[in-house]
């Protein structure tokens, strides 16, 4: 079978097309024959050497986390899946070298593996894992609730996404939308605001037209209950002004800075949380909530992607995963597939 493989951390260049042999899935272990690979800016990250001192977990590394296709093969002792199902699946290749979804046929852990809802295709079921199992932690730490999201759970709520047209931004616009809450998203341009509209965002504000604070307290004049935040340190001050008492922001990346100037006093006074996430770390109890809530959504038709949807798509076949990474490290709208079967 095909894979692409890398053996040192690097740019794009390290990526190379090699043959290997089918992997076998052992007990607790589906094999999924793969569709579609999502590229995430995780996978350029890790491949670039973010790890400790840039270093190799294992001598061999499968890249990208995110993926969809049909069952090849099951492992003992798995039952919620069987050969032919369709599947999207996470964190592949996390904690096994062997997992990534950019190669025909990669094997999991039975419990990253989901059935795709009927009707649903393998880029909606690509593009979910990292983008949206984010999304709905980022949208489920405020005090108070909701751990889960389910149509109307987020009633009454003011959620502010911050970067609504990046592929986390997209998703928290569409789970929050579904959930029942107003959704406010900041953005860089017209076309990103038409964008994060397509994706269900009730109002888009322009970050470069300045007034963004006033102009978000003129939409939620009670104040934002939930920020998703993309770039805390750039917009501490922002968040500052626009939180509702009781207000959290979920930090899920750090866009222009890897520190934060709070300012406390204000966020003493209106009880302000900051929750940091990451998916690869988080209970594994919220991740099995997100995997039911987030297939419940794509079931409900509340997940789409593509252009119409608000998620531009571009495609790269397998030999050219090189050229997907370098598209999403270099700041490519909308979400990066590959397309492996």
């Amino acid at each position: 079978m095909k894979a692409i493989v890398y053996t040192k951390t690097g740019d794009p260049s390290v990526l190379t097309l090699v043959e290997r042999e089918a992997p076998v899935p052992g007990e607790g272990e589906v094999r999924v024959r793969v569709a579609v690979s999502g590229v995430n800016p995780t996978d350029w990250k890790t491949r670039g050497g973010a790890g400790p001192e840039g270093a190799m977990p294992h001598p061999e590394i499968v890249p990208n986390v995110d993926g969809a296709g049909v069952v090849d093969a099951v492992g003992a002792g798995v039952s919620h899946v069987a050969a032919g199902d369709r599947v999207w699946f996470f964190l592949a290749g996390f904690a096994h070298a062997a997992g990534g979804s950019a190669q025909e046929l990669t094997v999991l852990p039975g419990e990253r593996v989901v059935p795709l809802p009927d009707g649903i295709g393998f880029d909606a079921g690509a593009s979910m894992g990292v983008p949206a199992m984010t999304a709905h932690r980022a949208l489920t730490v405020a005090e108070g609730g909701p751990e889960r999201l389910a149509p109307g759970a987020l009633a009454g709520r003011t959620v502010l996404v911050a970067g609504g047209a990046g592929a986390v931004g997209h998703a928290a616009i569409q789970l929050a939308r579904w959930a029942g809450a107003t959704v406010i998203t900041t953005i860089s341009s017209p076309e990103k605001a038409r964008l994060a509209q397509a994706a269900g965002a009730h109002h888009a504000v322009n970050y470069r037209e300045g007034g963004t604070a006033e102009r978000i307290r003129s939409l939620a004049p009670g104040g934002v209950d939930l920020v998703v935040e993309v770039a805390p340190g750039p917009n501490a001050a922002l968040n500052a002004k626009v939180l509702a008492n009781h207000g959290a922001v979920a930090v899920y990346a750090t866009d222009g800075g890897d520190t934060i100037a709070l300012p406390i006093v204000p966020a003493i006074v209106a009880n302000v949380r900051y929750q940091f996430l990451l998916l690869y770390t988080i209970r594994p109890d919220a991740l099995a909530a997100a995997v039911e809530d987030v297939t419940a959504a794509l079931r409900d038709g509340a997940l789409p992607v593509g252009e119409d949807a608000g998620l531009p798509l571009t495609r790269f076949p397998l030999a050219r995963t090189a050229d997907a990474h370098a598209a999403v490290e270099g700041g490519a709208v909308g979400k990066v597939v590959i397309d492996v079967g």
